[in-house]
């Protein structure tokens, strides 16, 4: 038998009722706040990885899943999506149609990395891009906006921790004032972030090594080092999430884990599922655009982890499971001829309908109608078709209603959507 690969996952029947609930929850919300679905490939040159995600993290260096095609290009399966919808933004000039473009996609990501709880080597994410913006107000929105998608998911135990990461003019300040403190303590650091320290010492932040985090607990905030453009629109993102009653805690060690953010940057993070306790983040990235060879725009982005969400949110104990609307229970063959016609034309009514094709008897049909949670049964025989009636059974209640042969589809879905 052939079995998955290690790191990967199949959604069966049973839990993708669950992700449909979620995509829809998400897709509703984004579309009420104005965003349009896009839809990018799965895989895309590396190149535009390496020059957006940066070639020193570890996404680049260790995770991407990356070959040479026939060609010997090379090829890589996209390892997060904002990337790919930069490109596509330059690519199909959308700032020509208009200069503020608000775009969500939802699909698969790849990344090799060690498979744990709540990660997997293909894992899907939930993506939302604003394109043109330079406004806190955007910042807010889309923080206030994936705070209520949490909400209506009944996601409760989920906090959203902030920072700002300033921007090229008052960064460099903050890097030195790091790369002194890394100095002193190089000896406690682990090999990654040794190295880190003089490529990217702001990636030592992001490490989880204990050591590491006990090393660079004094570590300077870039709060206090932000330029006055820099700390007025930090100011003005956290004044408009209080105007908007969203409780966030300041984060002065959160920087996320890619090179491209600027400005706001910022997590949802919850205990439901341990230590991997990120479910989602984002932030600003106003040099991206450009940097991959598009006209200077700024923007602000976020990814949900959905396979984190869809596990948190089954922890309700909610079942999203559905049943047909009606089972068809069909005794012998002349019968199975007509429900069959009923069953096409119900289900193309709009009504969920199941039938079952074999010669069970209407014990056995009963037991699967029962077993699949449909709402009702309808139940034909010779007898039912020679009087010129069926039998439409009440699953819950057990009430029984004569329906007339000749006008089954319209009798059924009356009472049905009444």
């Amino acid at each position: 038998m052939i079995h998955l690969i290690r790191g990967f996952k199949d959604i069966l029947p049973g839990e993708v009722e669950l992700w449909q609930y979620i995509e829809r929850t998400a897709i509703d919300l984004f579309e009420n706040f104005g965003f349009r679905e896009i839809r990018v490939p799965i895989m895309e040159r590396t190149e535009l990885f390496s020059r957006s995600i940066g070639e020193d993290t570890d996404i680049v260096e260790k995770e991407m899943y990356t070959f040479p095609d026939r060609k010997g290009e090379f090829i890589t399966l996209r390892p997060e999506a904002t990337a790919s919808v930069v490109r596509s933004y330059i690519q199909q000039k959308l700032y020509t149609t208009d200069p503020v473009q608000k775009l969500y996609t939802i699909g698969p990501m790849f990344r090799r990395e060690r498979p744990q709880k709540g990660r997997y080597r293909q894992f899907y994410q939930i993506d939302a891009e604003i394109f043109g913006s330079q406004s806190p107000l955007a910042d807010a929105q889309l923080i206030f906006m994936l705070v209520s998608l949490f909400i209506k998911l009944s996601v409760t135990d989920a906090t959203v921790h902030i920072n700002s990461l300033g921007c090229p003019e008052c960064r460099p300040k903050f890097r030195e004032a790091l790369s002194g403190l890394l100095k002193q303590v190089e000896p406690q650091l682990c090999e990654d972030c040794v190295r880190r320290s003089t490529r990217n010492p702001l990636r030592v932040l992001d490490c989880k090594v204990p050591t590491c985090r006990d090393a660079i607990a004094e570590a300077p905030s870039v709060i206090d080092f932000l330029c006055p453009e820099c700390r007025e629109h930090f100011k003005t993102v956290t004044r408009l999430l209080d105007t908007m009653n969203v409780p966030y805690v300041l984060d002065k060690r959160l920087v996320r884990g890619l090179d491209y953010y600027t400005r706001t940057a910022f997590e949802i993070q919850t205990g439901a599922l341990g230590a991997q306790n990120a479910i989602a983040g984002g932030g600003r990235y106003d040099s991206l655009v450009k940097t991959l060879g598009g006209p200077d725009t700024p923007a602000i982005g976020f990814a949900i982890g959905f396979d984190r969400l869809a596990e948190i949110v089954a922890l309700s104990g909610r079942d999203f499971s559905k049943g047909p609307e009606v089972f068809i229970a069909a005794l012998g063959k002349d019968s199975q001829a007509r429900a069959f016609e009923w069953h096409c034309a119900l289900s193309m009514e709009g009504i969920s309908t199941e039938m079952d094709f074999s010669d069970r008897g209407l014990k056995g049909l009963m037991k699967r109608a029962s077993r699949l949670k449909s709402r009702y049964v309808l139940i034909t025989g010779e007898q039912e078709l020679e009087q010129g009636a069926l039998v439409l059974r009440n699953m819950a209640t057990k009430e029984q209603v004569a329906v007339p042969v000749d006008c089954v589809v319209e009798t059924v879905k009356s009472m049905i959507l009444q």
